[in-house]
């Protein structure tokens, strides 16, 4: 079993790596690895996408790095492997980003990125800190996680899901901010897993051994 955690050099993976290479050895699921090789990604069982910074410069990033992002869309959509995109890797896989300028996305669930306007005033942007969950559907990513478990977020714009169906947990900031959605062998958080302590690892670690 091997995991690749797609490096197309948009932010440091190296807090994401050891997160997934502690869980990956505390529940024998094989190897993970950071690469930017089109053919470990190609051959992976598994696929991580991590981001950090602007969704456009994020965009820009993944497609120059064209036989990567090839095989990173072969692998999802032909060949049905587990997919999980973080933060901004999340936000990639929406229709479109409105972040600066309107940007495509990678198109697999349906939504814009927006920027996050909260009703109440004193609540200031970037949505920064730990935020209880609010789980929508049921999901093996969530088998040991419940609503009120807190995980930790660091963003300024926020995934408005076309199919209700399609956000599987959210938060309140302000009104609903969406924090995992999901459909098929494709899951995405906005929160970093890595950073969010024991409820974290337990989301990596059932993504390590989800079988959609």
């Amino acid at each position: 079993m091997l995991t690749a955690i797609i490096d197309y050099e948009s932010g440091n993976l190296h807090s994401a790596a050891k997160a997934f290479q502690r869980m990956a050895h505390e529940m024998d699921a094989g190897e993970v690895v950071v690469t930017s090789d089109a053919d470990v990604v190609a051959r992976a069982d598994r696929l991580v996408l991590p981001g950090d910074g602007a969704f456009p410069a994020c965009a820009t990033e993944l497609r120059g790095h064209k036989g990567l992002y090839d095989a990173m869309v072969e692998a999802v959509e032909q060949k049905g492997r587990p997919f999980l995109g973080i933060c901004v890797g999340m936000q990639l896989m929406a229709t479109t980003g409105h972040e600066y300028e309107k940007t495509a996305g990678i198109g697999w669930i349906a939504g814009d990125v927006v920027k996050i306007t909260p009703s109440d005033s004193a609540l200031k942007v970037p949505h920064m800190g730990w935020n209880n969950l609010v789980i929508d559907s049921d999901h093996a990513i969530f088998d040991g996680i419940s609503s009120g478990d807190h995980t930790y977020f660091v963003h300024s714009y926020q995934f408005q899901v076309r199919d209700p169906a399609e956000r599987l947990a959210h938060v309140d900031y302000g009104g609903e901010v969406t924090a995992v959605i999901g459909r098929d062998t494709m899951i995405g958080m906005q929160f970093h897993p890595e950073k969010s302590q024991d409820v974290g690892l337990r989301m990596i670690g059932n993504f390590l051994i989800w079988k959609p």
